[in-house]
């Protein structure tokens, strides 16, 4: 930040909804934890009008340090603003629960002309207010570039009227959910002894999110027939995965947003342990290609 700047603490009310089938709060509930995070932020300042004219999140990278379980006082997000261009600018976080850091998180964000369907620049006043808040932000280990092959775990997707957020699109947080639940379909045909990714308390095992990175691409709107989740593996290793994802309209051929998500394997008590090989051996079944 400019000098004497310090980061904003925004606290942020857990709700019992949050929680999984593992018993803490979801992965893609930390997003929602962002996004309530970075409206307040928008909202208590000079430009808040960006949010009722065009804001649109371009990116999303998050890893996830440590479970955050249900309490009743809010976890703190720490937010920061990065670097400022001409019409996209990069908010840092940090998801802090009884002092300990859950989660880190970088978004990229667009200043978007609606009307025009186009980005534009921002007013000098606008990018004035952003920059006296920014701070160089430690960049986020870099996942590689990947995307599903020609042979990919398809899943259905039917978009709900709830899904939609205020400028009438899917709400960028929602793709997380999207995701996980291909994921889980995905990894459920993959082997069918149970090892798949959901609670699986019956064979000792918890799967656990480490990181996941969300590229939107295009606007997905609601509408009654279904898209499709595309899945492919870009790598497996012994206790864990990397898994590609894309949204789609395959009869059109757009891609809506594309997610890599890095899963590890563990036991109940949260220690690393090697990937079932009737799943792994499921799983090489669809392949991810370089980007």
């Amino acid at each position: 930040m400019s000098q004497g700047a310090r980061p904003a603490v925004i606290p942020v009310p857990l709700r019992w909804v949050d929680l999984d089938a593992q018993g803490h709060v979801n992965n893609g509930v930390v997003a929602d934890y962002l996004q309530e995070a970075r409206v307040r932020f928008l909202l208590d300042g000079d430009n808040a009008a960006l949010l009722g004219n065009g804001t649109l999140v371009v990116g999303h990278q998050i890893e996830y340090l440590a479970p955050v379980e249900f309490a009743a006082d809010p976890v703190e997000v720490h937010l920061s603003v990065g670097e400022v261009g001409a019409s996209r600018f990069t908010i840092g976080y940090e998801v802090v629960q009884q002092g300990r850091v859950a989660a880190r998180a970088r978004t990229v964000l667009c200043i978007f002309d609606f009307e025009a369907g186009r980005p534009r620049r921002m007013t000098a006043d606008e990018r004035g207010w952003f920059q006296a808040r920014s701070e160089p932000l430690e960049p986020l280990r870099p996942l590689g570039r990947w995307r599903p092959g020609p042979v990919a775990y398809e899943a259905p997707l039917i978009v709900r009227w709830t899904d939609l957020d205020a400028y009438g699109h899917v709400n960028n947080v929602r793709f997380f959910d999207f995701v996980a639940e291909a994921r889980v379909h995905m990894s459920s045909d993959a082997d069918r002894s149970g090892n798949r990714m959901s609670a699986a308390e019956e064979v000792g095992q918890l799967w656990m999110v480490v990181r996941q990175d969300v590229d939107y691409l295009a606007q997905l709107d609601h509408r009654l027939e279904p898209y499709v989740t595309r899945v492919a593996v870009a790598d497996i290793g012994r206790t864990s995965m990397t898994l590609v994802a894309e949204v789609t309209d395959p009869d059109a051929g757009t891609v809506f947003a594309r997610a890599r998500t890095v899963i590890v394997c563990g036991d109940q008590s949260g220690r690393p342990v090697p990937v079932p090989d009737e799943l792994r051996h499921g799983l090489e079944t669809w392949p991810a290609q370089p980007q």
